[in-house]
């Protein structure tokens, strides 16, 4: 129990519970209304609940609201997402306003908006050179579908080149790999990829069970915010009282000290290949489980299916997390076809579980070509994520101790955080946007109509970045930081940031003579600077590992390959460190990417082509004599 009190005393005061001693009962009731009106929760006084008006809404002749549970949000929260629907309304309008303006051919300058700084805004923008169409291997939006704009921006396209593999069809990129890539082979290595092998316990071992519980609740559930803090011992003692084999609440325990026993060792890339891979013992008792939980439509069973694909992505097993994805779909949009399918007290639940799906299947839908499952058709019907209610009393938390069970906590287990959360909707939103407007296919769109379009996307990520609260509001700069929510958030950042601006780096491989638009060669500086701010200290990729690793190493080979090119270009070469740096940057990447090779057929296969890549454009530049 030493550990878990200095837990509690680490823990922030506001997400406690109970009293840790009788001079706390002021300051922290143990009893709260359970809608408080917005005039208490903003100045954090009890609420008596009281209708049509609260005392203290009464004694200030003030307007008494109260909202429906589970949609409330922190000020700290709403500093992330205050602005997205005038961003998105903004841009919504801005290509209203470029659809009526293109009826005649485009202009052959590069307009800048006010967005857009640092791009000579106070000069005359050069003319594009010659080669502005950027040719159909890497095809975006066009401005004929400006016209008539989808339902929703924020919506991955169906048909894209925005994943990895679509680099080796780049011109000097293609010269560096031995033969032709389709980026549907990552897809086809995972489909024919060995089942999972789950060995049948006859028992499971609960001896390190509040290590993982608490590791979940301190490492895990922050990117996933999807187990209630304050509900999580009527979860155990119900799972106890059935030893673990049988109901939801059972599934949920397993799964949670899977993933926790995941957090608590670290990133998978370290396990020994030949040894299992922690928590599987959990995760294995709680798949017996799970399909009974697949015939039911209930938010505890799509809760339940969220946990377990998020083990699966730790296993780095994309596919079968995606098959357990479009379950989760299928359920979530059944439930939410009738407001009235969700009981109130699983309405902020089924928000989180909403929000998770989509998030997920976005980031595997960027790299594989997948079925969409709908899921998104619902994304302006629901909510944000708000916060669990905590106003349950846990009666029996005394008694744990007499009952000789010490997984049972006395006190808070964890906090209830949803910072990360908010701001990766936030910005998942956008990736989907840049994919949507800059890479879905079959369309094709010209340096001087890319540039607005560019403008807007990158304020968009800046406003992002500024609406962040600061406790998660990372430096710009490259300096490592502690905090692995920052960590994981800015390598997004300059993710985002460079397939922003990629297709700048495309018209330069196609065409040297682009790079005289003093434009193009800032958007070039700014997509290479991004790139290389994601990959110097490469092994920070590992702060992610439970949800991203898979996603991150592809990323690192993108990433990667769009450096290599561009050192075998002689103009933008001078846009790049000195080769000795670039040299150790490319080397770090493809050492981290091997690491994960024998964790997914995919990584395997992505390790090679970049490290093969990587001797023919050593061997290329000796005979050009380009290297120093």
């Amino acid at each position: 129990m030493d550990t878990g009190s200095q837990h509690a005393t680490s823990e922030s005061t506001v997400n406690k519970r109970k009293p840790s001693s009788s001079s706390d009962v002021a300051e922290y009731p143990r009893r709260r209304a359970t809608i408080a009106c917005q005039i208490c929760r903003l100045r954090k006084t009890k609420c008596d609940g009281a209708r049509p008006k609260c005392r203290l809404c009464a004694e200030l002749d003030a307007d008494c609201v109260y909202r429906e549970p589970g949609i409330k949000l922190d000020a700290g929260d709403k500093l992330i997402l205050e602005r997205l629907t005038r961003i998105e309304g903004l841009l919504q309008s801005s290509l209203a306003v470029q659809a009526q303006t293109t009826q005649f051919p485009l202009s052959s300058t590069s307009p800048t908006t006010s967005n857009d700084t640092n791009i000579g805004a106070d000069e005359p923008v050069a003319k594009p050179p010659s080669i502005t169409p950027i040719p159909g291997k890497v095809t975006v939006v066009g401005l004929g579908s400006w016209a008539h704009p989808p339902t929703s921006i924020s919506t991955m396209p169906k048909v894209h080149t925005t994943p990895a593999l679509h680099l080796l069809q780049w011109p000097l990129i293609r010269d560096l790999v031995s033969g032709p890539y389709d980026p549907q082979n990552l897809l086809q290595l995972e489909m024919a990829r060995e089942p999972l092998r789950l060995i049948s316990n006859t028992g499971i071992d609960m001896t390190n069970s509040p290590v993982y519980i608490r590791a979940f609740f301190e490492r895990v559930n922050v990117w996933y915010a999807c187990v209630n803090p304050y509900t999580w011992n009527r979860y155990y003692r119900t799972a106890l009282s059935r030893r673990f084999k049988d109901g939801a609440e059972s599934c949920v325990v397993l799964l949670v000290l899977a993933l926790g026993s995941a957090g608590h060792h670290g990133s998978i890339s370290f396990a020994p290949p030949d040894h299992e891979a922690p928590g599987l013992s959990y995760f294995a008792a709680a798949w017996k489980i799970l399909p009974a939980l697949t015939m039911r439509n209930s938010v505890l069973s799509a809760q339940c299916m969220i946990l377990a694909s998020a083990y699966l992505f730790y296993l780095v097993r994309p596919l079968e997390a995606w098959s357990m994805l479009s379950n989760v779909s299928m359920k979530l949009q059944l439930l939410f076809g009738n407001p009235s399918r969700v009981p109130p007290q699983w309405k902020e639940m089924s928000v989180r579980l909403y929000w998770n799906a989509l998030l997920y299947e976005s980031d595997l839908l960027a790299e594989l070509d997948l079925p969409h499952s709908g899921i998104v058709h619902f994304e302006e019907l629901v909510d944000l994520p708000g916060g669990f209610e905590d106003d349950e009393e846990e009666d029996e938390d005394e008694d744990a101790e007499e009952d000789g069970d010490h997984a049972v906590m006395t006190e808070p287990i964890g906090r209830d955080e949803l910072w990360y959360f908010l701001a990766e909707i936030a910005l998942r939103r956008l990736l989907n946007r840049v994919s949507h407007m800059i890479y879905q296919k079959d369309n094709t769109l010209t340096l001087a109509s890319l540039g607005p379009i560019v403008s807007e996307l990158d304020f968009q990520l800046t406003q992002w970045y500024e609406s962040l609260p600061l406790p998660v509001q990372f430096p710009l700069n490259i300096t490592p930081v502690s905090n692995p929510v920052q960590t994981v958030l800015r390598l997004r950042y300059y993710a985002c940031r460079t397939i922003i601006y990629r297709p700048y780096i495309f018209a330069v491989l196609e065409n040297e003579n682009a790079v005289t638009d003093q434009t193009v060669r800032e958007c070039c500086r700014r997509c290479l600077e991004a790139t290389l701010h994601q990959l110097k200290h490469i092994t920070s990729h590992r702060e992610g590992h439970l949800p991203y690793l898979w996603q991150g190493a592809l990323s690192m080979v993108s990433q990667s390959l769009l450096i290599m090119g561009s050192t075998m270009s002689p103009t933008l070469s001078t846009l790049l460190p000195p080769s000795f740096q670039v040299d150790a940057i490319i080397a770090g990447v493809v050492a981290e990417v091997e690491r994960y090779a024998h964790l997914a057929p995919s990584l395997r296969l992505s390790f090679e082509i970049i490290r093969d890549a990587e001797r023919r454009r050593q061997i290329c530049l000796r005979s050009t004599g380009a290297l120093i």
